[in-house]
């Protein structure tokens, strides 16, 4: 009788699974991606395998255009889609937000993947953990056999992988754009009108990019640029210019030049309406 319902369960699995097409069309956060059915099947007892195999495609969430939606991170479901495919993890030489991508993983019911994420989660969200914890474990050899002074040695090496110097930081520029506008009436100054542009762009490496502003950059307009590569479409998810300030000063950098441009224009044909002022500036810092 047991082995009656098991039958019948595979059944009605196998089933389910049959009436999804081959090829499915998925909304992750906006972000649209094309993978095969048995990619997304392919981890048992996963959030994705329950839903493409255990459900009908009725029972799933939809977008407008009928791609299935899910409500998560778009462009971490990159990494999770990219593990699927083979089972294995491959991440960019910098990489800074493993940390998000463990919670992926533990929302997607990928045991393996965050068992691999959680254990080399440094304070840096570095990937190059697995040299530093070799590192680590022959200092602690070496101590055990040579006394004080591998001792001190060892708590050296330490040290420098918790907070590393200035030295081991790579050295560069990253310009910071703004633009704002603002409207003067006919009474000037007692009808001045300023309004902030919500986008700050960030120009420069990737790699520095994502190392001083972390989570808070956005990297939609310009997603799989490689580390060593530049970028001038990367912009911050806030629009207050001193907190990205902040963020270049506690990493290190420092301002080193100034640029602004302004133009004026009317609201209309009559001179006598509001004009309207608009300002970019940018700001270059370094680190040296």
């Amino acid at each position: 009788m047991a082995l009656a319902d098991t039958e019948r369960g595979v059944s009605s699995c196998g089933d389910s699974g049959a009436q999804f097409s081959e090829i499915i069309e998925l909304n992750v956060g906006g972000q649209v991606y094309v993978t095969r059915h048995k990619t997304l099947i392919a981890v048992p007892d996963s959030l994705l395998w329950n839903m493409f195999s255990k459900k009908s495609p009725k029972e799933l969430a939809r977008d407008s255009k009928g791609r299935f939606f899910l409500d998560r991170d778009g462009f971490l479901f990159r990494y999770i889609l990219d593990y699927l495919r083979d089972l294995n993890l491959v991440l960019p030489d910098y990489f800074p937000e493993k940390s998000r991508l463990q919670r992926e993983a533990d929302f997607f019911q990928l045991r393996d993947l965050a068992k691999r994420l959680s254990p080399r989660v440094s304070k840096e969200n570095s990937i190059s953990e697995e040299i530093s914890q070799s590192d680590t474990e022959d200092g602690g050899q070496q101590c055990g056999s040579s006394g004080g002074l591998e001792t001190l040695r060892t708590m050296s090496v330490s040290g420098a992988m918790r907070s590393p110097s200035l030295d081991s930081r790579k050295s560069g520029y990253i310009t910071i754009g703004y633009r704002g506008s603002y409207t003067i009436g006919r009474d000037i100054q007692t009808d001045a009108k300023f309004r902030r542009v919500a986008r700050i762009t960030v120009c420069g490496k990737t790699s520095l990019a994502k190392e001083v502003f972390g989570d808070t950059l956005n990297e939609s307009r310009d997603p799989d640029r490689p580390p060593e590569r530049y970028t001038s479409r990367y912009y911050l998810k806030y629009n207050f210019l001193e907190q990205a300030f902040d963020k270049l000063t506690e990493a290190g950098f420092h301002m080193v030049a100034c640029s602004s441009t302004g133009t004026c224009a009317y609201t209309s044909n009559d001179p006598n309406e509001d004009k309207i002022w608009t300002s970019y500036t940018e700001y270059v810092f370094c680190r040296e």
